[in-house]
């Protein structure tokens, strides 16, 4: 009898998923390898991306995993959706990276620290004690596992997105964010209610890239993926209001 081959081949639903359980995750299970007998130590993390997908982590020098990861750089992340039943049901997706420290104020910090706060707000308490620090763990392939039968093998490429084409589409996506949150936080909510069936609430945008965006309801995060990537952030403007008009065309889910 023929064995089975257990890797099913990487496609667009597979990448998708990937992709929203690395970006509407907020904590995820960092391993790391002990410095004097290479013992695996596992501990939580919260979590946040930068704008390409890559997961960041901010950690205190007093944290084991910490001291770890400058020793011996290299890691592996794991991120789970969350929810009722069996927990081996949900989808998990464990990335293998090496960690790369950012060295506090420098500009590669700068441009993850607005990212990760409007994700994690609560750190801003203790973002910029001087004991802490950045870490962007570059992703080396990942492993998925969507569910019972579906596992996949991913590479980098189908994880992160290239920003080759979106030289400045950092700037611009903070303040396309601000505006939306400031001046169109009905269309937010109805982007959060009405295309990804999330709860009535004060929705808040996290995040927005050229392949899609996050919404922010408390602990809650969701990830609204565009049908079509952007080519160019000029694009953008035109998408919210056409999605804006989509949602208030849908009824409201019944209570």
């Amino acid at each position: 009898m023929e064995k089975k081959e257990p890797i099913l081949p990487v496609d667009d639903e597979a990448r998708l998923l990937s992709k929203k359980l690395i970006r509407t995750a907020r904590s995820g299970a960092l391993a790391t390898n002990g410095a004097e007998d290479g013992m695996p130590f596992s501990s939580l993390v919260s979590v946040g991306t930068d704008l390409d997908g890559t997961p960041v982590i901010l950690t205190s020098q007093l944290s084991v995993h910490t001291r770890l990861l400058a020793a011996d750089p290299r890691c592996s992340l794991l991120l789970s959706a969350i929810g009722k039943g069996d927990p081996l049901a949900h989808p998990r997706l464990t990335l293998l990276a090496e960690a790369e420290r950012l060295e506090p104020g420098s500009e590669k910090a700068q441009a993850v620290r607005g990212r990760y706060l409007r994700q994690h707000p609560k750190a801003a308490l203790y973002v910029d004690f001087p004991d802490f620090a950045f870490w962007r763990l570059n992703v080396a392939w990942g492993s998925l596992n969507g569910g019972f039968g579906r596992a996949y093998r991913m590479a980098r490429e189908d994880l992160l997105i290239d920003l080759s084409a979106f030289p400045d589409f950092a700037d611009f996506e903070a303040g396309a964010v601000e505006h939306m949150n400031e001046d169109h936080a009905e269309a937010v909510a109805l982007y959060a209610t009405r295309l990804c069936g999330g709860k009535e609430g004060a929705w808040r945008l996290t995040g927005i890239d050229p392949e899609g965006m996050q919404m922010a309801l408390g602990d809650e995060l969701l990830r609204l993926t565009f049908d079509k990537p952007l080519s160019g952030p000029g694009e953008l403007r035109s998408l919210l209001v056409q999605l804006a008009q989509e949602a208030r065309s849908k009824p409201a889910a019944s209570a």
